[in-house]
């Protein structure tokens, strides 16, 4: 869990008085629709807890970005409800504009890394008490070129299953579909030969996939990216894994990830706080499981606990 010390604020506590503002964002086509039967009593809690709600249901791509960046400076809490993406598209909203305030996240998406690896309720009723109740911790954001990440940015395998696999097929099969859809392409893989420059040292390779994360859980499974994780330390996991030339190397790669240690050739795996990576052909990279564009040239950077995020207590 996070070692951040928790901010002892008493004014985020619900008082039953409405003296504080809040904007509930959430996209009604997450996660089944599971939004539509709780909405009532989701702001009913935020009521009970002090807020006067203002809800914006997302209209499309990017809208709640756009609504998280217009009323930013209006409002005490911004509370989000989808799934990664919606999140993704919130936070990159707020880093934007260099927006301070602090947000909520009820999880409604098919796998939720986000709010796996920081243990908020799959109820999200009790999701959002434990906003109301909560208090607040920092975490650590990623800049990637122009754009922003949560908690993970990808190339290669499985990265482009996210966004080629359909909204329906998410929704009835949850995080199953993107193992399915990442399955049937193990047959066909593409590598891509990179240049990384890291901690003062350069290297080059080529890697079926890599992803760079802050983050306890990836696609749905816990400790991807190692035990020794810290989402507020300032610094990234990268995790790049080579082409395995028979099963016998796939079956190597496929251990160390779900055991979670590295003592393979076949992946290399390190932290950073930065990193420039370069490749001879713009390549697709997925940022919190939606698509980021297609890059020859990508820049990171740790933006050391720019994220402040109510949480259970």
């Amino acid at each position: 869990m996070i070692s951040a010390d928790r901010v002892q604020d008493s004014s985020w506590k619900g008082s039953g008085i409405m003296s504080k503002k809040m904007l509930f964002i959430f996209n009604p086509r997450s996660g089944k629709g599971q939004i539509r039967t709780k909405l009532l009593d989701i702001i009913d809690v935020f009521v009970k807890g002090g807020y006067e709600v203002i809800v914006h249901p997302t209209q499309g791509p990017r809208d709640g970005g756009k609504m998280a960046k217009e009323m930013a400076d209006q409002v005490d809490l911004i509370v989000c409800s989808g799934g990664d993406g919606t999140l993704d598209e919130v936070v990159t909203g707020l880093m934007e504009i260099k927006a301070k305030v602090p947000i909520g996240y009820i999880p409604a998406g098919s796998t939720n890394d986000f709010a796996n690896s920081l243990d908020i309720s799959k109820d999200m009723v009790e999701a959002a008490r434990d906003i109301v109740e909560g208090q607040m911790i920092s975490l650590d954001v990623g800049a990637f070129n122009h754009d922003t990440f949560v908690y993970i940015a990808a190339f290669g395998l499985f990265t482009d299953v996210s966004y080629q696999t359909s909204q329906h097929l998410k929704n009835i099969l949850g995080h199953l579909a993107y193992v399915m859809e990442g399955a049937k392409r193990i047959f066909d893989v593409k590598t891509y030969w990179m240049k990384i420059e890291a901690n003062g040292e350069t290297f080059e390779g080529e890697y079926i996939y890599g992803m760079i994360t802050n983050s306890h859980s990836v696609g749905g499974f816990k400790n991807l990216t190692g035990a020794d994780v810290e989402m507020n330390d300032g610094l990234f996991e990268v995790t790049l894994i080579k082409k395995p030339k028979n099963p016998l190397e796939l079956n190597e790669i496929i251990a160390a990830l779900l055991n979670a240690y590295d003592d393979t050739d076949m992946i290399i795996a390190f932290k950073t706080n930065a990193l420039k990576i370069q490749s001879l052909e713009k390549i697709p990279w997925t940022l919190d499981g939606e698509f980021g564009g297609e890059h020859d040239e990508v820049h990171i950077k740790n933006k050391m606990q720019a994220l402040n995020i109510l949480v259970n207590s």
